[in-house]
């Protein structure tokens, strides 16, 4: 339902607005996700699994055009498949992957520290080579990135045990409870530093890394996410370094959402990751 809600509001028609081509594949095709329980501690993993396989495939492909590939989710789980296939390719191709990791979750669960067994909660770790053999090997190198590929940005829920296994990975985590704009800024300064020509940006975007005032679309809102002009700060900065090579906008639910305001505010911001300047700012101090 959220690609569709995102068609609706009009994402396609906004890039061609800026003078892009964009190509809509449709949606992929993939097996449904059953209700049950976790088994050995991992809820719906043969669905996981299938559906992040078919995410590396397509997006794979789609960078071996030269295309910058836009995944539309569904659940973060899909992250595993599309950061997959960005390390990937920038191994085939001699680049460097920086990941920025957008959201109000770390999800570095392991079945171990995971409450749910929810593999939502786990991309991070995965990619990582925490997880179960048919995930993390997806791509065919593990792990896919490390600690100094990575960049989480706007994160306030994470479980207790999770908590110390980020900090002992040495994740680079800004939380944004204690993030004004100005912090907000600094924090984006210091995630994106040092990309050159050689780097490839993957964005993985949750749209719950919004504050759910403005985004109430999500199934996990989470008090205390960045305000609309903190968000277009961000995505204003991440466009200045002219290096996104492929994005993730994930857990977008209109079921959850009112008059389909979440998916226009992210038509809205993704807009802004291809060049839409909506903040009237010295661009010198975001650079």
């Amino acid at each position: 339902m959220g690609p569709e809600a995102m068609r609706v509001a009009g994402l396609k028609e906004a890039l061609e607005a800026r003078g892009l081509s964009v190509v809509d594949t449709g949606n992929l095709s993939g097996p449904h996700n059953p209700a049950g329980a976790p088994v050995d501690g991992y809820r719906n993993l043969a669905e996981v699994v299938a559906w992040c396989s078919l995410v590396h495939e397509s997006m794979h492909a789609a960078l071996g055009r030269g295309q910058l590939p836009i995944l539309l989710g569904g659940d973060h789980s899909l992250a595993i498949g599309s950061i997959s296939a960005v390390a990937r390719y920038c191994r085939e191709t001699g680049k460097k992957i920086r990941v920025l990791w957008l959201d109000a979750h770390a999800d570095f669960n392991t079945r171990e520290l995971s409450p749910s067994g929810n593999l939502h909660g786990m991309p991070v770790a995965c990619a990582f080579g925490f997880g179960p053999p048919e995930l993390i090997r997806i791509g065919g190198t593990v792990p896919m990135i490390g600690p100094a590929d990575i960049t989480e940005v706007g994160i306030r829920s994470v479980d207790a045990g999770e908590k110390r296994f980020v900090h002992e990975q040495h994740v680079e985590v800004y939380d944004m409870r204690f993030i004004d704009e100005v912090g907000m800024r600094k924090a984006m300064q210091q995630a994106l530093a040092g990309l050159d020509a050689m780097t490839h940006l993957h964005v993985s975007f949750d749209v719950d890394f919004l504050d759910p005032e403005i985004a109430p679309g999500v199934g996990t809102t989470v008090p205390g996410g960045p305000t609309y002009r903190e968000a277009q700060l961000c995505m204003e900065m991440i466009a200045d370094t002219g290096r996104m090579g492929s994005l993730d906008v994930m857990e977008l639910n209109p079921a959850l959402d009112k008059r389909n305001q979440t998916a226009k505010l992210a038509v809205d911001l993704i807009e802004s990751l291809f060049g839409k300047s909506t903040l009237m700012r010295d661009d010198r101090r975001t650079r």
